[in-house]
Protein backbone atom coordinates (compact mmCIF):
# COMPACT_ATOMS: atom_id res chain seq x y z
CA UNK A 1 0.00 0.00 0.00
CA UNK A 2 1.13 3.48 -0.65
CA UNK A 3 1.51 6.27 2.33
CA UNK A 4 -1.80 7.68 0.81
CA UNK A 5 -3.62 4.61 0.64
CA UNK A 6 -2.40 3.71 4.36
CA UNK A 7 -3.54 6.79 6.14
CA UNK A 8 -7.04 6.76 4.27
CA UNK A 9 -7.33 2.87 6.01
CA UNK A 10 -6.43 4.77 9.18
CA UNK A 11 -8.86 7.46 8.42
CA UNK A 12 -11.68 4.67 7.67
CA UNK A 13 -11.37 2.69 10.10
CA UNK A 14 -14.38 2.02 11.87
CA UNK A 15 -13.00 1.51 15.24
CA UNK A 16 -11.47 5.09 15.36
CA UNK A 17 -8.14 4.44 16.70
CA UNK A 18 -4.31 3.04 15.93
CA UNK A 19 -2.10 1.29 18.02
CA UNK A 20 1.51 2.94 18.00
CA UNK A 21 4.66 0.95 19.76
CA UNK A 22 8.12 2.09 19.97
CA UNK A 23 10.60 -1.09 21.43
CA UNK A 24 12.60 -0.51 24.74
CA UNK A 25 16.16 -1.31 25.51
CA UNK A 26 14.97 -5.14 26.50
CA UNK A 27 13.25 -5.42 23.17
CA UNK A 28 10.02 -4.99 24.99
CA UNK A 29 7.69 -2.87 23.02
CA UNK A 30 5.94 0.17 24.82
CA UNK A 31 2.88 1.68 23.20
CA UNK A 32 -0.64 2.73 23.16
CA UNK A 33 -3.34 3.81 21.13
CA UNK A 34 -4.09 7.11 20.23
CA UNK A 35 -7.17 8.52 18.10
CA UNK A 36 -7.26 8.14 14.21
CA UNK A 37 -7.28 11.66 14.44
CA UNK A 38 -4.28 12.24 16.32
CA UNK A 39 -2.34 9.75 14.54
CA UNK A 40 -3.10 11.90 11.12
CA UNK A 41 -2.07 15.10 12.64
CA UNK A 42 1.22 12.73 14.04
CA UNK A 43 2.15 10.31 11.29
CA UNK A 44 4.61 12.95 9.70
CA UNK A 45 5.24 15.70 11.71
CA UNK A 46 6.62 13.34 14.89
CA UNK A 47 5.49 13.62 18.11
CA UNK A 48 6.47 13.08 21.36
CA UNK A 49 7.17 10.25 24.16
CA UNK A 50 8.33 10.10 27.56
CA UNK A 51 11.69 8.71 28.06
CA UNK A 52 10.88 6.95 31.11
CA UNK A 53 10.73 4.01 28.72
CA UNK A 54 14.50 4.01 28.24
CA UNK A 55 15.19 4.75 31.83
CA UNK A 56 13.97 2.07 33.64
CA UNK A 57 13.93 -1.69 33.44
CA UNK A 58 11.71 -4.88 32.59
CA UNK A 59 9.67 -4.52 35.60
CA UNK A 60 9.60 -0.22 35.83
CA UNK A 61 12.09 0.35 37.97
CA UNK A 62 13.89 3.36 37.29
CA UNK A 63 17.61 3.24 36.79
CA UNK A 64 19.66 5.26 39.38
CA UNK A 65 22.83 4.88 37.20
CA UNK A 66 22.28 5.84 33.79
CA UNK A 67 22.93 9.36 32.03
CA UNK A 68 20.24 9.36 29.36
CA UNK A 69 17.36 9.96 31.58
CA UNK A 70 16.49 10.13 35.52
CA UNK A 71 15.06 11.73 38.09
CA UNK A 72 18.12 13.84 37.35
CA UNK A 73 16.32 15.04 33.88
CA UNK A 74 12.70 14.84 35.05
CA UNK A 75 11.93 12.48 32.20
CA UNK A 76 10.69 14.78 29.64
CA UNK A 77 9.28 13.78 26.31
CA UNK A 78 11.48 12.74 23.45
CA UNK A 79 11.05 13.26 19.99
CA UNK A 80 9.32 10.09 18.06
CA UNK A 81 8.38 9.40 14.40
CA UNK A 82 6.05 6.93 13.10
CA UNK A 83 7.66 4.74 10.28
CA UNK A 84 4.91 4.42 8.30
CA UNK A 85 6.40 1.34 6.23
CA UNK A 86 5.54 -0.52 9.31
CA UNK A 87 1.75 -0.45 8.79
CA UNK A 88 -0.03 -3.64 9.95
CA UNK A 89 -3.66 -4.59 10.77
CA UNK A 90 -4.32 -6.86 14.10
CA UNK A 91 -6.46 -9.77 12.92
CA UNK A 92 -6.85 -10.63 16.45
CA UNK A 93 -8.08 -7.02 17.12
CA UNK A 94 -10.67 -6.37 14.20
CA UNK A 95 -7.36 -5.11 11.80
CA UNK A 96 -6.99 -2.38 14.03
CA UNK A 97 -4.06 -0.12 12.61
CA UNK A 98 -0.46 -0.84 13.68
CA UNK A 99 2.81 0.56 13.40
CA UNK A 100 6.17 1.14 15.19
CA UNK A 101 8.57 4.03 15.63
CA UNK A 102 11.70 5.24 17.02
CA UNK A 103 13.25 7.74 18.96
CA UNK A 104 14.95 10.93 18.02
CA UNK A 105 17.28 13.24 19.91
CA UNK A 106 16.18 16.88 20.63
CA UNK A 107 18.05 18.13 17.48
CA UNK A 108 16.24 15.43 15.27
CA UNK A 109 18.94 12.79 15.01
CA UNK A 110 18.57 9.44 16.14
CA UNK A 111 18.55 8.49 19.11
CA UNK A 112 21.62 6.70 20.58
CA UNK A 113 19.70 4.82 23.08
CA UNK A 114 16.97 3.46 20.26
CA UNK A 115 17.77 -0.01 19.19
CA UNK A 116 15.70 0.34 15.86
CA UNK A 117 18.07 3.47 15.36
CA UNK A 118 21.06 1.34 16.17
CA UNK A 119 19.95 -1.15 13.33
CA UNK A 120 19.53 0.88 10.89
CA UNK A 121 23.15 2.51 11.60
CA UNK A 122 24.96 -0.65 11.32
CA UNK A 123 22.29 -1.30 8.12
CA UNK A 124 23.50 1.65 6.68
CA UNK A 125 27.17 1.41 7.17
CA UNK A 126 26.58 -1.97 5.54
CA UNK A 127 25.05 -0.68 2.03
CA UNK A 128 27.90 1.82 1.84
CA UNK A 129 30.00 -0.99 1.44
CA UNK A 130 28.39 -2.65 -1.16
CA UNK A 131 26.05 -5.29 0.86
CA UNK A 132 22.63 -5.86 1.10
CA UNK A 133 22.05 -8.11 4.47
CA UNK A 134 19.35 -10.80 4.35
CA UNK A 135 18.38 -12.36 7.75
CA UNK A 136 15.92 -13.97 9.53
CA UNK A 137 14.94 -14.78 12.97
CA UNK A 138 14.16 -18.43 14.86
CA UNK A 139 12.50 -18.95 18.15
CA UNK A 140 11.94 -21.26 21.16
CA UNK A 141 9.20 -20.91 23.84
CA UNK A 142 7.21 -22.40 26.88
CA UNK A 143 3.69 -22.41 26.53
CA UNK A 144 1.29 -22.52 29.97
CA UNK A 145 -2.25 -23.17 31.04
CA UNK A 146 -1.94 -20.65 32.75
CA UNK A 147 -3.30 -16.87 33.20
CA UNK A 148 -1.31 -13.53 33.93
CA UNK A 149 -3.55 -13.79 37.80
CA UNK A 150 -3.24 -17.74 37.91
CA UNK A 151 0.59 -17.80 37.04
CA UNK A 152 0.97 -14.23 39.99
CA UNK A 153 -1.17 -16.38 42.30
CA UNK A 154 1.25 -19.53 42.39
CA UNK A 155 4.13 -17.01 42.61
CA UNK A 156 5.60 -18.80 39.67
CA UNK A 157 6.00 -22.07 40.95
CA UNK A 158 4.49 -25.69 39.83
CA UNK A 159 2.91 -24.01 36.43
CA UNK A 160 1.02 -26.57 34.37
CA UNK A 161 2.64 -26.86 30.93
CA UNK A 162 0.42 -26.80 27.99
CA UNK A 163 1.00 -30.58 26.90
CA UNK A 164 3.41 -32.73 29.36
CA UNK A 165 6.73 -34.70 28.32
CA UNK A 166 8.92 -34.28 25.94
CA UNK A 167 7.78 -34.79 22.67
CA UNK A 168 9.95 -32.70 20.03
CA UNK A 169 8.52 -32.17 15.97
CA UNK A 170 5.36 -33.82 17.34
CA UNK A 171 2.45 -34.45 14.99
CA UNK A 172 0.02 -35.47 18.32
CA UNK A 173 1.24 -32.07 20.47
CA UNK A 174 0.53 -30.03 17.44
CA UNK A 175 -2.77 -31.61 17.31
CA UNK A 176 -3.95 -31.67 20.61
CA UNK A 177 -3.37 -27.78 20.47
CA UNK A 178 -4.56 -27.15 16.99
CA UNK A 179 -6.50 -24.03 17.58
CA UNK A 180 -3.67 -22.31 19.09
CA UNK A 181 -1.18 -23.95 16.34
CA UNK A 182 -3.52 -22.59 13.50
CA UNK A 183 -3.72 -18.87 15.24
CA UNK A 184 -0.12 -18.65 15.43
CA UNK A 185 0.50 -19.81 11.83
CA UNK A 186 -2.51 -17.91 10.17
CA UNK A 187 -2.68 -14.09 12.54
CA UNK A 188 1.15 -14.20 12.40
CA UNK A 189 0.90 -14.77 7.97
CA UNK A 190 -2.01 -12.29 8.39
CA UNK A 191 0.08 -9.76 10.58
CA UNK A 192 3.02 -9.48 8.10
CA UNK A 193 5.14 -11.95 10.20
CA UNK A 194 5.33 -14.91 8.08
CA UNK A 195 6.44 -18.23 9.16
CA UNK A 196 8.74 -20.90 7.51
CA UNK A 197 7.63 -23.22 9.81
CA UNK A 198 6.59 -23.73 13.48
CA UNK A 199 6.61 -27.26 15.45
CA UNK A 200 6.79 -29.13 18.93
CA UNK A 201 10.36 -28.65 20.17
CA UNK A 202 11.72 -31.11 23.30
CA UNK A 203 10.11 -30.11 26.57
CA UNK A 204 6.82 -29.76 28.17
CA UNK A 205 4.61 -27.11 25.97
CA UNK A 206 7.26 -26.27 23.70
CA UNK A 207 7.20 -24.39 20.60
CA UNK A 208 9.44 -23.31 17.87
CA UNK A 209 8.65 -21.00 14.90
CA UNK A 210 11.15 -20.05 11.88
CA UNK A 211 10.28 -16.87 10.81
CA UNK A 212 10.42 -16.12 6.82
CA UNK A 213 13.87 -14.26 5.97
CA UNK A 214 14.04 -10.60 4.64
CA UNK A 215 16.24 -7.37 4.47
CA UNK A 216 17.42 -6.83 8.09
CA UNK A 217 15.44 -4.11 8.94
CA UNK A 218 12.52 -6.15 8.30
CA UNK A 219 13.49 -9.23 9.94
CA UNK A 220 13.98 -6.94 13.07
CA UNK A 221 10.65 -5.48 13.46
CA UNK A 222 9.52 -8.46 12.64
CA UNK A 223 11.44 -10.49 15.04
CA UNK A 224 9.93 -7.91 17.70
CA UNK A 225 6.58 -7.92 16.82
CA UNK A 226 6.77 -11.98 16.54
CA UNK A 227 7.43 -12.31 20.48
CA UNK A 228 4.52 -10.15 21.15
CA UNK A 229 1.92 -11.56 18.80
CA UNK A 230 2.46 -14.99 19.99
CA UNK A 231 2.06 -13.51 23.92
CA UNK A 232 -1.25 -11.68 22.36
CA UNK A 233 -2.42 -14.54 20.25
CA UNK A 234 -1.66 -17.00 23.56
CA UNK A 235 -3.77 -15.02 25.35
CA UNK A 236 -6.81 -15.25 23.63
CA UNK A 237 -6.54 -19.40 24.31
CA UNK A 238 -5.54 -19.01 27.66
CA UNK A 239 -2.39 -19.63 27.34
CA UNK A 240 1.01 -17.80 28.85
CA UNK A 241 3.74 -17.71 26.55
CA UNK A 242 7.23 -17.27 27.80
CA UNK A 243 10.45 -16.55 26.27
CA UNK A 244 12.83 -16.66 29.19
CA UNK A 245 15.80 -18.83 27.65
CA UNK A 246 16.10 -20.98 30.48
CA UNK A 247 12.57 -21.79 33.04
CA UNK A 248 14.12 -24.85 34.71
CA UNK A 249 17.79 -26.45 35.29
CA UNK A 250 16.82 -29.99 33.97
CA UNK A 251 15.01 -28.87 30.25
CA UNK A 252 16.95 -27.58 27.53
CA UNK A 253 16.43 -23.85 27.42
CA UNK A 254 15.03 -21.31 24.70
CA UNK A 255 17.08 -20.10 21.62
CA UNK A 256 16.67 -16.96 19.20
CA UNK A 257 19.02 -18.06 16.49
CA UNK A 258 20.00 -15.69 14.19
CA UNK A 259 20.12 -16.51 10.10
CA UNK A 260 22.49 -14.08 8.12
CA UNK A 261 23.60 -13.44 4.38
CA UNK A 262 24.79 -10.81 2.82
CA UNK A 263 24.03 -9.88 -1.08
CA UNK A 264 24.37 -7.75 -4.08
CA UNK A 265 23.02 -4.80 -3.80
CA UNK A 266 20.38 -5.71 -6.53
CA UNK A 267 19.42 -8.65 -4.35
CA UNK A 268 20.82 -11.33 -6.58
CA UNK A 269 23.68 -12.61 -5.62
CA UNK A 270 24.43 -14.43 -2.72
CA UNK A 271 27.94 -13.05 -1.53
CA UNK A 272 28.30 -15.89 1.04
CA UNK A 273 28.65 -18.31 -1.32
CA UNK A 274 31.38 -20.02 -3.74
CA UNK A 275 30.92 -23.03 -5.54
CA UNK A 276 35.02 -23.13 -6.37
CA UNK A 277 35.56 -23.37 -2.60
CA UNK A 278 35.44 -27.12 -1.11
CA UNK A 279 33.47 -25.48 1.85
CA UNK A 280 31.07 -23.32 -0.79
CA UNK A 281 32.32 -20.46 1.45
CA UNK A 282 33.26 -17.18 -0.14
CA UNK A 283 36.16 -15.55 0.91
CA UNK A 284 34.20 -12.44 2.01
CA UNK A 285 32.01 -15.17 4.13
CA UNK A 286 35.21 -16.42 5.91
CA UNK A 287 35.78 -12.94 6.82
CA UNK A 288 32.49 -12.10 7.79
CA UNK A 289 32.77 -15.22 10.20
CA UNK A 290 36.10 -14.54 11.47
CA UNK A 291 34.68 -11.03 12.69
CA UNK A 292 31.89 -12.87 14.78
CA UNK A 293 34.57 -14.98 16.77
CA UNK A 294 36.91 -11.99 17.45
CA UNK A 295 34.22 -10.09 18.45
CA UNK A 296 32.17 -12.67 20.49
CA UNK A 297 33.25 -11.83 23.89
CA UNK A 298 33.21 -7.93 23.85
CA UNK A 299 29.06 -7.77 22.49
CA UNK A 300 27.98 -10.93 24.27
CA UNK A 301 25.11 -9.15 26.33
CA UNK A 302 23.52 -7.71 23.20
CA UNK A 303 22.89 -11.96 22.22
CA UNK A 304 22.35 -12.88 26.18
CA UNK A 305 20.82 -9.90 27.83
CA UNK A 306 19.44 -11.48 31.03
CA UNK A 307 20.44 -13.05 34.21
CA UNK A 308 18.62 -15.92 33.07
CA UNK A 309 20.31 -15.59 29.52
CA UNK A 310 23.33 -17.68 31.70
CA UNK A 311 21.77 -20.26 32.80
CA UNK A 312 21.36 -21.86 28.81
CA UNK A 313 24.57 -21.44 27.47
CA UNK A 314 25.80 -24.52 29.78
CA UNK A 315 27.47 -27.59 27.98
CA UNK A 316 24.96 -30.15 26.64
CA UNK A 317 22.08 -27.56 26.91
CA UNK A 318 22.09 -27.58 23.36
CA UNK A 319 23.46 -23.64 23.46
CA UNK A 320 27.09 -23.28 22.72
CA UNK A 321 29.86 -22.53 25.38
CA UNK A 322 33.15 -22.02 22.99
CA UNK A 323 34.19 -19.73 20.75
CA UNK A 324 33.81 -22.19 17.56
CA UNK A 325 32.36 -22.56 14.03
CA UNK A 326 31.56 -25.84 12.39
CA UNK A 327 29.83 -27.19 8.86
CA UNK A 328 25.93 -28.01 10.12
CA UNK A 329 26.94 -28.41 13.75
CA UNK A 330 24.35 -27.62 16.27
CA UNK A 331 26.95 -27.53 18.87
CA UNK A 332 29.18 -24.35 17.90
CA UNK A 333 28.50 -21.08 18.67
CA UNK A 334 28.23 -20.35 14.78
CA UNK A 335 26.87 -22.99 12.11
CA UNK A 336 27.58 -22.89 8.22
CA UNK A 337 24.52 -23.72 6.18
CA UNK A 338 26.47 -23.63 2.57
CA UNK A 339 24.65 -26.17 0.77
CA UNK A 340 23.60 -23.78 -2.32
CA UNK A 341 23.38 -20.41 -3.74
CA UNK A 342 20.14 -19.59 -2.34
CA UNK A 343 20.01 -20.87 0.87
CA UNK A 344 23.80 -20.48 1.87
CA UNK A 345 24.29 -18.83 5.49
CA UNK A 346 25.70 -18.56 8.61
CA UNK A 347 23.38 -18.81 11.51
CA UNK A 348 24.41 -17.28 14.93
CA UNK A 349 23.28 -19.81 17.78
CA UNK A 350 24.28 -18.10 20.75
CA UNK A 351 21.53 -15.95 21.05
CA UNK A 352 18.63 -16.65 23.20
CA UNK A 353 15.30 -15.57 23.18
CA UNK A 354 14.97 -13.34 25.50
CA UNK A 355 17.05 -11.17 23.71
CA UNK A 356 16.29 -7.88 21.76
CA UNK A 357 16.00 -8.73 17.67
CA UNK A 358 17.21 -5.25 17.19
CA UNK A 359 20.38 -5.26 18.80
CA UNK A 360 21.04 -8.83 18.52
CA UNK A 361 20.82 -8.81 14.61
CA UNK A 362 22.69 -5.21 14.29
CA UNK A 363 25.65 -6.96 16.85
CA UNK A 364 25.30 -10.44 14.16
CA UNK A 365 25.93 -7.55 10.95
CA UNK A 366 28.33 -5.59 12.47
CA UNK A 367 30.78 -8.33 13.87
CA UNK A 368 30.58 -9.60 10.28
CA UNK A 369 31.22 -6.29 8.88
CA UNK A 370 34.46 -5.66 11.41
CA UNK A 371 36.00 -8.73 10.20
CA UNK A 372 35.33 -7.95 6.42
CA UNK A 373 36.62 -4.65 6.88
CA UNK A 374 39.91 -5.37 8.80
CA UNK A 375 40.31 -8.76 6.60
CA UNK A 376 40.57 -10.83 9.18
CA UNK A 377 41.74 -14.54 8.28
CA UNK A 378 39.88 -17.14 8.84
CA UNK A 379 42.13 -19.39 10.65
CA UNK A 380 40.59 -21.40 12.98
CA UNK A 381 39.63 -25.00 12.42
CA UNK A 382 36.09 -26.05 12.41
CA UNK A 383 35.23 -28.11 14.78
CA UNK A 384 33.93 -31.38 14.13
CA UNK A 385 31.99 -33.70 16.50
CA UNK A 386 31.08 -32.22 19.89
CA UNK A 387 31.36 -28.42 20.21
CA UNK A 388 31.63 -28.07 23.89
CA UNK A 389 34.74 -30.11 24.36
CA UNK A 390 36.39 -27.39 22.06
CA UNK A 391 37.90 -24.97 24.20
CA UNK A 392 41.43 -24.22 22.83
CA UNK A 393 40.03 -20.95 21.29
CA UNK A 394 38.38 -19.85 23.95
CA UNK A 395 35.01 -20.21 25.88
CA UNK A 396 31.87 -17.17 26.35
CA UNK A 397 31.89 -15.38 29.56
CA UNK A 398 29.48 -17.32 31.88
CA UNK A 399 27.92 -14.44 33.71
CA UNK A 400 25.91 -11.25 32.90
CA UNK A 401 28.41 -8.94 34.71
CA UNK A 402 31.52 -10.83 33.61
CA UNK A 403 30.13 -10.02 29.92
CA UNK A 404 28.70 -6.67 30.91
CA UNK A 405 32.56 -5.29 32.23
CA UNK A 406 33.72 -7.35 28.82
CA UNK A 407 31.82 -5.08 26.78
CA UNK A 408 31.94 -1.87 28.59
CA UNK A 409 35.81 -2.06 28.62
CA UNK A 410 36.31 -3.00 24.77
CA UNK A 411 37.54 -0.47 22.41
CA UNK A 412 35.91 -2.91 19.79
CA UNK A 413 32.38 -2.26 21.06
CA UNK A 414 32.72 0.97 21.07
CA UNK A 415 33.84 1.23 17.92
CA UNK A 416 31.03 -0.49 16.55
CA UNK A 417 28.29 1.04 18.04
CA UNK A 418 29.51 4.24 19.48
CA UNK A 419 30.39 5.37 22.98
CA UNK A 420 27.17 6.69 23.65
CA UNK A 421 25.12 3.05 23.34
CA UNK A 422 27.92 0.97 25.16
CA UNK A 423 27.72 3.17 28.02
CA UNK A 424 24.00 3.54 28.23
CA UNK A 425 23.11 -0.46 27.59
CA UNK A 426 26.37 -1.55 30.05
CA UNK A 427 24.38 0.30 32.74
CA UNK A 428 21.49 -1.05 32.35
CA UNK A 429 23.04 -4.05 32.40
CA UNK A 430 24.51 -3.48 35.34
CA UNK A 431 21.24 -2.49 37.20
CA UNK A 432 19.72 -5.46 35.97
CA UNK A 433 22.48 -7.66 37.57
CA UNK A 434 22.63 -5.24 41.32
CA UNK A 435 18.74 -6.40 41.04
CA UNK A 436 19.92 -9.75 41.03
CA UNK A 437 22.34 -9.56 44.01
CA UNK A 438 19.36 -8.35 46.22
CA UNK A 439 16.78 -11.25 45.15
CA UNK A 440 16.45 -14.26 47.63
CA UNK A 441 15.70 -17.61 45.28
CA UNK A 442 14.27 -20.61 45.89
CA UNK A 443 17.54 -22.33 45.83
CA UNK A 444 19.21 -20.24 49.00
CA UNK A 445 15.70 -21.41 51.13
CA UNK A 446 16.36 -24.87 50.17
CA UNK A 447 19.72 -25.18 50.59
CA UNK A 448 19.93 -23.03 53.89
CA UNK A 449 16.65 -22.26 55.59
CA UNK A 450 17.09 -25.50 57.95
CA UNK A 451 20.68 -26.45 57.43
CA UNK A 452 22.61 -23.65 58.72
Amino acid sequence: MTTKEILQYVKDHPSGKVKIAFTDIDGILRGKYISSEKFLSVAESGMGVCNVIFGWDAGDVAYDNVQYTGWHTGYPDTPAVIDITTFRKIPWENDVPFFLGELNDAKGNPSTVCPRQLLKKILNESNKAGYSPVFSQEFEWYNFAETPQTANDKQFRNLTPLTPGMFGYSILRSSLENPYFTDLFEWLKKFNVPLEGIHTETGPGTYEAAISHSGILEAGDRGVLFKTAVKEIAYKHGIIATFMAKINENLPGCGGHVHQSLWDKAGKKNLFYDEKDKMNMSELMKSYVAGQLYCLPHILPMFAPTINSYKRLVEGAWAPTTLTWGLDNRTVALRILSGSSKSCRLETRVIGSDVNPYLAMAACLAAGLYGIKNKLKFKQPATVGNGYKDNSHGVLPSTLIEATQQMKQSKVAKELFGSAFVEHFTQTREWEWRQHLKAVTDWEYKRYFEII
